[in-house]
């Protein structure tokens, strides 16, 4: 047995319960990771409050898509990683608030990029390259992202511009000039919305990595229910939008050239804090209430 943070039922922060778990054990192509760090994401508060029904959630589930650690099991079938490897993972199945997680996609965490860093880097990376790659951006389209300054929006943003793509950045005014940093145009979220991305001229595709009730204008700005994808929205269906899941053929290569570009200083990631995973209910209320502007990272 090992512990981890369980789901034990949908609701507020209080239904996640430090508490005994079988240790999971890798099988045909996964290995486990002894973990040091575990990325809270915008997901996992959908999924823990019941909002986002597009998962299936065992009863007492273990959130979390994210990880990095130390490889401390392989499973049969895996080559190229040794028990005592540092890695960072993205998990399929969930189980990233844990002591023990199984992955089956896994990248070598450079001894230069810190564990909680490391840690924020799967599950967004994958979701931006993913997202990018579903809805087909080429050099010279125009792109409007929502929640461009959050952890998802950040990568998709910076992915982007580095394929020659133009960014529109829906934003809070807090992250105005981040974004512009990165070469996006901000624009504002609310009532003048639409106009302020008119104004900048016709966009070709939106990614909605935010989820918070914004596909009516991005099919308005767009022209088409198609160019449009969101990571969270519930309402999807209603609009005719893609809901983008995470899956092993979405962005393959996504957690490779990340890290790489990370560990060479050439992508950067939304401010974090640390917080002990015992914690996991407080991390959520605090990201919930919108009290902290970083991610949170949990840790062991």
């Amino acid at each position: 047995m090992s512990k981890a943070i369980t789901l034990t039922n949908f609701g507020g922060p209080d239904v996640l319960r430090w508490a005994d778990v079988p240790t999971p054990q890798p099988t045909e192509g996964q290995i486990r990771v002894k973990v040091k760090a575990a990325g809270v994401g915008p997901t996992d508060l959908a999924l823990r409050s019941g909002r986002l029904k597009a998962f299936s959630l065992r009863e007492n589930a273990v959130l979390g898509f994210e990880v990095a650690g130390t490889v401390d099991a392989l499973g049969p079938g895996v080559s190229g990683t040794q028990i005592g490897d540092d890695v960072a993972a993205l998990l399929f199945d969930l189980g990233g608030y844990a002591e023990y997680a199984v992955a089956s996609m896994w990248v070598e965490k450079p001894a230069s990029v810190p564990w909680a860093a490391a840690a924020s880097l799967p599950a967004s990376a994958e979701a931006a390259a993913g997202v990018l790659r579903q809805l087909g951006v080429k050099t010279g389209d125009r792109l409007l992202v929502f929640g461009g300054g959050g952890a998802v929006g950040l990568i998709a943003t910076q992915l982007a511009i580095a394929q020659g793509v133009t960014v529109v950045s829906a934003v809070g005014e807090r992250d105005d000039a981040l974004v512009t940093s990165l070469g996006a145009t901000p624009v504002r979220y609310g009532a003048k919305l639409v106009d302020a991305v008119r104004s900048l001229g016709a966009v070709d595709f939106a990614f909605d990595a935010s989820g918070k009730g914004v596909l009516s204008d991005a099919i308005a700005l767009t022209g088409a229910a198609d160019r449009v994808v969101t990571l969270s929205d519930p309402a999807a269906a209603d609009f005719g939008v893609t809901l983008s899941h995470p899956t092993p053929e979405r962005a393959p290569h996504a957690l490779e050239d990340t890290m790489s570009m990370m560990a060479q200083g050439r992508l950067r990631l939304r401010e974090y804090r640390t917080m002990p995973m015992r914690e996991a209910g407080e991390a959520h209320r605090l990201l919930e209430g919108g009290h902290v502007h970083e991610r949170i990272v949990l840790t062991l």
